[in-house]
């Protein structure tokens, strides 16, 4: 006799939807329902895609690690002491910190006190290019009368 589904989907680390769509599929299941561990784990590496064998940890990792990232340099920039592990009551202080961080921009937007770069930046270089223009095409006013 072999496991149960959600037995397996947890010994495999999938979701026991997944080990479903398989048994449907008649890739793993046995004649009485259950799973045969080893018969099962063979058939899925035969068959399943090996970009999508990730833990759901492994996947998030990079994320988690963005967002600790991001929590401490917050911390460090209004001058919080950030120990080795973060606290939740850090966390939501940083996450306060950037909200505010993030009024004070819309405010300021409002306000017509900040400039959208991307215009600034075609702006100063239709000008520069006008002046340009104009310098190679500026000519003397009287050019017989040069010495």
């Amino acid at each position: 006799m072999g496991l149960s589904i959600r037995a397996y989907a947890r010994q495999r680390g999938v979701s026991h939807v997944a080990v479903l769509r398989a048994v449907k599929q008649g890739r793993i299941a046995e004649p009485d329902g259950t799973v045969d561990a080893a018969k099962a784990d063979a058939s899925w590496e035969r068959s399943s895609d090996p970009g999508r064998r990730k833990p759901a940890a492994e996947k998030l990792r990079p994320v988690a690690e963005a967002a600790v990232g991001s929590v401490r340099e917050t911390l460090k920039e209004q001058g919080f002491p950030s120990s080795g592990n973060l606290t939740v009551v850090q966390a939501r202080t940083a996450h306060e910190i950037a909200k505010a961080h993030l009024a004070r921009l819309r405010l300021q937007e409002r306000r017509g006190e900040l400039v959208n770069r991307v215009s600034a930046a075609a702006l100063v270089f239709r000008l520069a290019r006008e002046e340009r223009d104009a310098w190679i095409n500026w000519s003397p006013a009287n050019p017989q009368n040069e010495p």
